[in-house]
């Protein structure tokens, strides 16, 4: 050891320790590598929670005054100042843009994305806007992971176990819930259950769940007292599930329905912005339960400490959605996962008084045991994602005595939603511009490709002006069945010949000499630049009925591509992953 003290060149370079790195096993690899993202994801998430209570705890006078009611406007514009200005992110800041670069990516993010939602949301959630933390923090644990991945030079299947631990280390932190933070990253964000990516998530999300409990404590979210789930009580989550459908499905609709109505009503942006904050306030003064994650107000009704009535409790939910929507829409930094919660939190405070006033003889469940199913119900109905709604609820509340009440309303909303709206929340948006591929599909496999990698270079350019005696000759000495047409004086490409084309002119000999070969070529009007996805390059073989096209760039023939080769990488690279 002395020695690499005194002499620090005997110590191995950075770039040698990263060979040393790649060059472990797989498995062992990236086991190892889900300890430093857990780590960084889990104090990430201790940040923001912190960050977000004593701001919050800082601006409480402020809310006991009437101009109070200018603080969720304040937030917005400080929110999208530090996402635009500050760290100049531009577009998709959420969930979706995670999904989205594992989709279309290969699991790269930016540094900056690493911090610029934690400050976003910070000014979002703590000044009232109606939005949670859950998202920022997603955001932040990807980056995290998908940078640490950068840094050693992992390829694209590494980087995305690297993403995923991120993640499920945020999830893991932000609640204190270790599986949920698992299922989460597999089943929403990855999209795909194997082995190579659960071994290192479940590390990464031991590790930010531990350091969530050293430095925040080990303590369960929404504690409660042990609910008696009779059989009557069990019967009755269906008819709940239909209630939390109706409220999953509001939800996904305003969300995109308020942001385009927004846009057509102010076209500038901090126009925009303000006029969702000064609603929300307005909202927010005869309904404080929808401002900010509306976790107090999910703690009080779990415990049964304190609950509004019926109508209360179903407009509450209504102006809640309404109030995300506006938040969210706008361009603010934040998640729906707290939103979900309160919706169906307080939703199951109303259907609660439904049962009792259709069936006052029977002895119902507390209205805290249906506010817990509430929220699982409405994680399921918006995100499509019955699993981490099960387990989150599990886990952030205790409530493993009403684990089959969770199943049977989580499944039941997940299904029914699904009728309504195909696609959660997350990835409505991605689908509508095509940019949604998931692990395993056709779309993801040809994303996986590259035009470079199934071109053909050995071609041989026919000039234009070439006699067809001429090109005759070439086609004898050679096995080519297509043939790129150039310009003769730039080599510029013009179009394509092949030999099925000049099938007709064969037995007539007297027209060697006459025709040129620009006269019958095939009349090619589309062309495939390198840079072009194979799912449109597929796309474009089927609107011209061909089966080769050239590939070209800056108006040089580069090659020629064909369908049958497309079809064989594809095949290929379908069976390399089945193998993995």
């Amino acid at each position: 050891m002395r020695r690499f003290i005194d002499n620090p060149a005997n110590l191995l370079s950075w770039q040698q320790w990263k060979r040393a790195v790649l060059q472990i096993d797989e498995p062992v690899l990236l086991a190892a590598m889900g300890i430093p993202v857990g780590l960084f994801s889990g104090l990430a998430a201790v940040f923001l929670n912190r960050s977000i209570q004593r701001v919050s705890l800082f601006l409480r006078p402020v809310w006991e005054h009437w101009y109070a009611l200018l603080l969720p406007a304040i937030g917005a514009v400080l929110s999208v100042f530090v996402l635009r200005v500050v760290f100049r992110e531009d577009g998709e800041h959420g969930v979706p843009s995670v999904i989205y670069s594992i989709s279309r990516k290969g699991g790269l993010l930016r540094l900056r994305s690493c911090v610029s939602p934690l400050f976003g949301s910070l000014f979002t959630i703590a000044f009232g806007g109606s939005a949670g933390p859950e998202a920022p923090i997603v955001v932040s644990g990807a980056s995290i992971g998908s940078n640490i991945a950068q840094l050693f030079r992992l390829n694209e299947r590494r980087r995305v176990a690297m993403v995923g631990c991120g993640v499920a280390g945020a999830i893991s932190a932000i609640f204190n819930a270790p599986i949920a933070g698992i299922v989460f990253a597999v089943e929403v964000i990855i999209g795909e259950w194997t082995a190579v990516h659960l071994v290192p998530i479940g590390i990464a999300s031991v590790v930010a769940t531990q350091v969530s409990r050293i430095l925040q404590g080990n303590q369960i979210p929404f504690e409660h007292r042990v609910f008696n789930i009779q059989t009557l009580d069990l019967i009755s989550c269906a008819g709940f599930s239909i209630l939390l459908t109706g409220l999953s499905v509001l939800t996904c609709v305003a969300l995109p329905a308020v942001e385009s109505r927004m846009r057509r009503l102010f076209a500038n942006p901090w126009l925009r912005v303000v006029a969702a904050g000064l609603v929300v306030g307005e909202i927010g003064f005869f309904f404080p339960d929808v401002l900010g994650e509306g976790y107090e107000s999910v703690h009080r009704i779990i415990e049964q400490i304190d609950r509004p009535v019926f109508t209360a409790a179903l407009l509450i939910a209504l102006m809640k959605i309404l109030a995300t929507s506006l938040t969210l829409g706008t361009g603010s930094a934040g998640g729906i996962f707290a939103p979900c919660l309160v919706i169906g939190c307080f939703a199951g405070v109303a259907y609660r008084d439904i049962l009792a006033w259709a069936w006052p003889s029977v002895e119902w469940v507390g209205s805290g045991c249906f506010g817990l199913l509430g929220m699982a119900g409405m994680i399921s109905g918006v995100l499509h994602a019955p699993l981490t709604a099960i387990f989150l609820i599990v886990e952030i509340t205790g409530g493993y005595e009403v684990i089959l009440s969770l199943i049977l309303v989580s499944v039941l909303t997940s299904a029914l939603s699904r009728l309504f709206v195909p696609a959660s929340v997350y990835y409505q948006g991605l689908i509508e511009r095509g940019q949604l591929l998931r692990p395993r599909t056709d779309a993801r496999l040809l994303a996986d490709l590259d035009v470079m990698e199934v071109i053909n270079r050995n071609v041989i350019p026919i000039p234009s002006n070439m006699r067809l005696r001429d090109f005759v000759d070439r086609v004898r000495n050679s096995d080519h069945k297509y043939f790129p047409v150039i310009d003769p004086t730039t080599g510029n490409f013009l179009d394509m010949i092949s030999v099925d084309r000049i099938r007709s002119y064969l037995f007539s000999p007297e027209l060697y000499d006459v025709v040129l070969v620009e006269e019958i070529t095939d009349g090619v009007r589309e062309w495939v630049k390198p840079d072009d996805s194979l799912i449109d390059v597929m796309k474009r073989f089927d609107r011209t009925q061909s089966w080769v096209l050239p590939v070209v760039e800056n108006g040089k023939c580069l090659g020629i591509i064909s369908k049958a080769s497309v079809l064989n990488q594809y095949r290929t690279e379908l069976m390399i992953q089945a193998s993995s």
